[in-house]
């Protein structure tokens, strides 16, 4: 779900995807350490004024995972009956 959002977009912050995939912070976290583990994720923790803020991006390799992923799901689609 995740990779889904950061497909679409160049970045996005820790708080957006906290919204739009109404994850918890615990879960999203542990989400997001896997994807970075994996290699398709980079965060980037840097402050805003006083403020920190941290922002997350697909890598080429995650980029390219998802696309093979989307394609595999439409196969499946695709081989639906009606």
């Amino acid at each position: 779900m995740v990779l889904t959002y950061l497909y679409v977009v160049e970045s996005a912050d820790y708080v957006f995807l906290l919204r739009i995939t109404g994850l918890t912070w615990g879960n999203l976290s542990t989400h997001l350490a896997k994807l970075e583990e994996a290699g398709y994720i980079k965060i980037n923790k840097e402050f805003k004024g006083r403020k920190p803020h941290t922002s997350i991006s697909l890598t080429k390799q995650g980029r390219a995972a998802f696309r093979e992923y989307k394609i595999s799901v439409q196969q499946v689609l695709d081989d639906l009956p009606d």
